[in-house]
């Protein structure tokens, strides 16, 4: 491996040290090549580290914030808060030089990430055309450029400030922000979002983090509480939740939670002592499994799919196991005035609300989610199943529910028979009444609709396109390709779906018909 000890990495350890920014022996910080298998920095092990140790201590006042930030009087008075601030922040400390408390940091990093929204309007139609990602980065670009001109550009304009344009134009504006979403941290009430060194430096691998930042230990805490805390420090999100940066589609992806940096403070806590220390003022690197000798040591941005990944980071992961395909309400009503008049369809979707059934929402966008294995949510199930009942089922269900009024049982009035169906959780065999003949040939219709949104390419011209691509040389391409393929991948698996489920409900016809013989 073909990774040295670098100037850059040099520098960043004298200003680690000068900082109280203290980290293991255990730990060994590489900076790569471009030209190899990888690139950037990472953290390897050179000897085993267990569960529980702890391997780094960054006090709060090294992080960069609004609070810390010499520009703070300038974002205060602007009344500039959150993202926006903090890209204030760093652009102005990026605008001093050497002469910034942060330059041993701020030199260690690129000048922007390599995250869509850096990408040019022509690479994000040529290469995001169809994916999770084209409509909203479109959006996304537009949100941005807005901020800037609203808020940053007066910043320059004004007699009350000094700051050197050359460093708070539209583009240093765009790469402040692809740093920080994809860097940034949470690091308590008072100093909100900021650049956390040392601890950004370490790679992602989904749901399969060896460290996260905890100041309280579960052994301490009451036995009610334990699982409590694993789980809000498995999904406590310490990214990207303001400004629009990442669309909470995304953020709610797969399981409808939002991903994780696992920063937890100790501001506000110092009554709960940790097994590491109990100082407010710092927070702890603490190792949440064994990692041997030799390996990397990897934290986790959260259990997303590679639509997010790629939005908020830059990269994509072969078989992620997050990963889902969107189904815009929208798409379904045109399929459904393609076969029916509009009045059609917008009954049978006004009985679906009426009784009690949503997809998921997001940006005034709404949608249901096919999940990795290619099912479809069981509200699109239900959706297509009332678009496409006869005229007198229809009606039926339409009185009875005028006279029952609005029900949680809305399932017992859609399938009536078939005894009291539990709407929170909806049994196999209920989806197998669902998905009769009609609806699984519309699945299969609405699945063949979203996968034109590709283009002419076949999913077999992709897949082949990935074979050859170099995700170095050709990074957006690659990724691009990468999102695309995983994407028409649960396509295809959605048609299977539908298939299978015919199958299986011929069967089931058969086996009824030779228990009756």
């Amino acid at each position: 491996m073909a990774a040295t000890t670098t100037r850059r990495l040099r520098a960043f350890k004298r200003w680690m040290r000068s900082q109280g920014i203290d980290h293991s022996d255990a730990l060994r910080l590489i900076d790569h090549h471009p030209t190899n298998q990888q690139q950037g920095i990472s953290v390897m092990t050179v000897c085993d580290l267990h569960e529980g140790d702890l391997v780094a201590t960054i006090p709060k006042a090294s992080c960069l914030t609004i609070k810390t930030s010499r520009a703070r009087p300038v974002i205060e008075s602007a009344g500039l808060e959150g993202y926006l601030g903090l890209s204030v922040a760093l652009m102005y400390e990026k605008s001093l030089g050497q002469s910034s408390p942060w330059f041993g940091y701020l030199q260690l990093l690129p000048e922007s990430e390599p995250i869509p929204l850096n990408w040019t309007l022509e690479e994000v139609e040529s290469l995001l055309s169809g994916t999770e990602l084209h409509k909203i980065l479109k959006e996304d670009m537009a949100l941005v450029y807005e901020d800037w001109k609203e808020c940053i550009l007066p910043l320059l304009a004004s007699d009350s400030f000094e700051l050197n344009p050359d460093f708070f134009g539209v583009e240093q504006y765009f790469a402040a922000k692809s740093l920080i979403a994809s860097r940034s941290f949470e690091i308590d009430d008072y100093h909100g979002f900021g650049m956390v060194p040392l601890a950004d430096l370490f790679n992602h691998k989904t749901g399969a983090e060896d460290l996260h930042f905890t100041s309280i230990s579960s052994h301490l805490l009451p036995e009610s509480d334990e699982e409590d805390n694993l789980k809000n420090d498995v999904y406590e999100y310490a990214g990207n939740t303001e400004d629009n940066l990442v669309s909470e589609e995304y953020e709610n992806s797969g399981s409808g939670e939002q991903s994780t940096l696992n920063v937890l403070s100790t501001e506000g806590s110092s009554s709960v002592p940790s097994a590491f220390g109990d100082d407010p003022t710092v927070l702890e690197m603490i190792m949440v499994k064994d990692v041997k000798s030799g390996t990397e040591v990897f934290n986790t941005y959260g259990y997303v799919g590679n639509a997010a990944l790629l939005h908020r980071y830059g990269f994509t992961e072969a078989n992620n196991p997050y990963d889902i395909v969107n189904i815009d309400l929208e798409l379904v009503v045109q399929w459904s005035s393609s076969l029916f008049s509009g009045r059609h369809s917008r009954m049978r979707l006004s009985l679906w609300r009426r009784l009690d059934y949503g997809g998921c929402v997001s940006q005034n966008s709404e949608y249901f989610e096919i999940s990795l294995n290619g099912e479809p949510q069981v509200e699109l199930l239900i959706l297509l199943y009332i678009m496409l009942l006869p005229e007198e089922p229809y009606r039926q269900l339409d009185l009875t529910l005028s006279t029952a009024g609005s029900s949680n049982k809305s399932l017992n009035l859609i399938l009536p028979g078939h005894g009291n169906i539990e709407t929170e959780e909806v049994p196999e065999t209920i989806k197998d009444l669902l998905l009769t003949k009609s609806v699984r040939k519309a699945l299969l219709a609405i699945a063949n609709i979203r996968d034109s949104f590709y283009g002419s390419n076949s999913f077999e011209d992709d897949i082949e396109a990935l074979r050859k691509s170099c995700p170095l040389r050709e990074r957006k391409l690659y990724h691009s390709l990468m999102l695309r393929t995983c994407e028409r991948r649960i396509l295809q698996k959605l048609r299977a779906y539908a298939a299978a489920a015919g199958a299986q409900l011929s069967g089931a016809v058969v086996r009824k018909k030779l228990k009756r013989t």
